[in-house]
């Protein structure tokens, strides 16, 4: 096919999910990478360039198949290394680098031309959800929406975020898969938590669509999942409260966790960071910590 590649290379962000009460629906991509490399071999199947862990070589399997049933071009044999900065398990949306930077990488390998928003719809049926496969492969600030009865991918709404907004990430030294955490929610929720859950999802979108940063202040108090995961998650609360204590608009739990995140202005993030730091190490629990913008290029193909 004219354009294929021999080999390719795949920069894409992780992302920050759920946002507070955002379930399952927001995601800002992050000014933190992983890169994917894919190169054409013989066989049928992926190989790993290096030792990969089950998980993870599972995901590239899973995206390789997906790829070969909507674009009709067999992904063949390849061989892939995925290098970056992204933590796993950390709530940091480091399986969509994976499955994303696979998506990308084939549709540019063999010039198959799917949309971004075709790859998106790839990602969200493998993760089960949109959020961080929006923001990973869009970049962005990213409202993302689902069919309310097949669950599907129907569409994204996406803009973008200052670099005088910083997200200040510290991730502890746990792991936390998102099936396993999502085993941590309740089947039900009370009405009222509901309620209050949606006020502050709009709220915060409201905040960072107009620009109006300062208004982030008024927009927590989630009681969809942060009240049951954050409770597996020694020093987490506090992280985020001394967060805002030093200076930071609001904070949450990243995705399902581990990583806890506070937005700030830029001037107020390394006493924010600090203070975010100190809660853990007063739950002796061992974290690292970054301040980060969003990014707005999400998948890139070098």
């Amino acid at each position: 096919m004219s354009g294929t590649r021999d080999s390719v290379t795949v920069r894409i962000p992780g992302s920050t999910s759920n946002c507070g009460s955002g379930f399952d629906t927001l995601g800002i991509a992050l000014t933190i990478y992983n890169r994917v490399h894919l190169e054409r071999t013989a066989g049928e199947a992926p190989i790993a360039e290096r030792p990969a862990d089950a998980r993870a070589h599972s995901m590239v399997a899973e995206a390789a198949a997906a790829f070969t049933r909507e674009s009709g071009a067999a992904a063949g044999g390849f061989r892939y290394r995925i290098d970056g900065d992204v933590p796993a398990a950390r709530g940091l949306g480091s399986s969509v680098t994976i499955i994303g930077g696979i998506l990308a990488g084939l549709n540019a390998l063999h010039a198959t031309g799917l949309s971004r928003t075709r790859l998106v719809a790839l990602a969200t049926a493998i993760e089960g959800h949109p959020d961080n496969a929006s923001a990973g492969i869009l970049g962005g600030f990213c409202v993302s929406r689902s069919h309310p009865a097949t669950q599907s991918y129907l569409g994204t709404v996406q803009f973008s975020v200052p670099d005088s907004v910083a997200f200040v990430v510290v991730s502890p030294e746990i792991e936390l898969l998102t099936k396993e955490s999502r085993g941590a929610l309740p089947a039900q929720i009370e009405f009222f938590d509901a309620v209050r859950s949606i006020n502050g999802a709009a709220y915060l979108v409201a905040a960072f669509a107009s620009g109006d940063f300062a208004r982030l202040r008024d927009c927590g108090g989630d009681g969809i999942h942060e009240p049951y995961r954050l409770a597996r998650i020694p020093g987490g609360q506090s992280a985020i409260a001394a967060g805002i204590e030093s200076g930071a608009w609001t904070g949450w739990l990243s995705g399902s966790g581990s990583s806890v995140l506070c937005v700030s202005d830029r001037p107020s993030a390394q006493a924010v960071l600090q203070a975010m730091t100190a809660a853990f190490d007063r739950a002796s629990v061992g974290c690292a910590g970054r301040v980060l913008s969003a990014d707005h290029e999400g998948a890139v193909v070098e």
